[in-house]
């Protein structure tokens, strides 16, 4: 197989839940040796989420705990013990880049700080990702993205007109933040082959999210308008609408946003006379009558399939898709012709489908070769291999306890 495009990269992990390692297994999947570091005493907390592999729980049987760290070698290792400093040093001379997400002040307090680090190894790359970046008023606050998705206005946007807000299923701004932080490293390697200087990366998840949000920001900036919660419609487009389909929870969204889209939905659905009708003549007419308009389009969407529905709008050129299940993903013929889920193994779940590498670099292709690592998995490698300690060495630190 052709290189990958990070071999020779060497990446040490600190990151927990999900933003931080998911930044750090885009590395390892595109060939960078990651070294991730755990404890036994405090695990990720993302073992304790489910779902779990065979259906019983562990913190070595976590889907989400699998997912972000596959490719990765895991260490456990007592961060509290008076020589954890002393074998961090070691891997951060080894090390390109180290990857944390730490409640900010917490890496000056072990002195592994970007500032204490960089004496040892001046060409060190750091990437802290936290909630709300290292300095400011609120960067000390604790919080998961599930926190942000509220804290930078998601979920005030998100649910029905005249209803209360809707929360987003999980922490959002966690799976935003890494395509930020993966380019920002590249960006920093790119930086460090031309000049020999490392650099220092404080992302914000908070600022990273609000990037998603920048037509709303903009509109009350300039416009002094609120953007207000309108469920599943469109300012822009009608009909705009998750429509039932048939059979038990099936659905097709359709979006008419122009003329000729209207028209070819017409000609779709059959021509009925009520399209001729002056009350949906216009974008703005069908507007006024939207509930109307959904009532008798689900009228007809109803005796479909959702397959059925998507493939003749598709056809004709109106935007349509089924709402899908994970069952449907696992069958789609697109996902399935780009190789998107790969079956790897985990030492403890055993084989399992693992969702791929969402781009495909043509000269330097990644790969998943096996899943995330179980507690401590790869201490004994790392330290004897990757480190090349002594088999003594290795002993005595374990018996101090070290390794945990």
């Amino acid at each position: 197989m052709s290189q990958k495009a990070l071999e020779g990269i060497n990446v040490l992990d600190f990151s927990r839940e999900a933003a931080g390692p998911i930044t750090a297994r885009y590395l390892a999947n595109n060939g960078a040796t990651v070294v991730r570091i755990e404890s036994e005493k405090a695990p990720d907390g993302s073992r304790s989420v489910p779902p779990f592999g065979g259906g019983s729980s562990g913190l070595n049987r976590s889907g989400f705990q699998t997912k972000f760290n596959a490719d990765k070698y895991g260490i456990a290792l007592n961060m509290n013990h008076p020589k954890a400093r002393e074998f961090v040093i070691r891997l951060i001379q080894w090390a390109d880049v180290v990857v944390e997400s730490y409640l900010p002040g917490q890496m000056a307090k072990w002195k592994l700080d970007y500032n204490s680090i960089r004496i040892l190894k001046p060409d060190i790359i750091m990437c802290s990702l936290s909630t709300q970046g290292q300095e400011g008023p609120h960067s000390r606050h604790p919080g998961f993205g599930m926190h942000l998705v509220s804290g930078s206005g998601i979920t005030n946007i998100l649910g029905y007109p005249g209803e209360s807000p809707i929360q987003p299923y999980g922490a959002y701004t966690d799976w935003i933040a890494p395509r930020f932080a993966a380019s920002y490293i590249l960006a920093a390697l790119d930086y460090r082959r031309r000049t020999g200087r490392g650099q220092y990366i404080d992302l914000s998840q908070f600022e990273a999210v609000l990037q998603f949000l920048s037509p709303l920001v903009l509109d009350y900036s300039y416009n002094g308008r609120e953007f207000q919660r309108l469920g599943n419609k469109s300012q822009s487009a009608c009909p705009h609408e998750a429509y039932r389909c048939r059979g038990d929870d099936r659905w097709c969204v359709i979006a008419v946003q122009t003329d000729q889209e209207w028209q070819n939905f017409c000609e779709v659905i059959g021509n009925p006379p009520w399209t001729t009708e002056p009350r949906f003549s216009t974008l703005l007419e069908r507007k006024k009558h939207e509930k109307e308009l959904d009532n008798l389009i689900e009228a007809w969407t109803i005796n479909r399939n959702a397959e059925e529905v998507e493939k003749s709008m598709q056809e004709n050129g109106v935007p349509a898709g089924v709402v899908k299940t994970t069952e449907d993903l696992f069958n789609d013929p697109q996902l399935k012709y780009r190789h998107h889920f790969w079956k790897v193994n985990h030492t403890e779940i055993g084989e399992y489908s693992q969702d791929g590498i969402t781009f495909h670099l043509s000269k330097t292709p990644g790969e998943i070769t096996r899943g995330g690592n179980c507690v401590g998995e790869h201490t004994a490698h790392v330290c004897l291999q990757i480190l090349g300690m002594s088999a003594e060495e290795f002993v005595t630190l374990d018996n101090e306890g070290l390794f945990k």
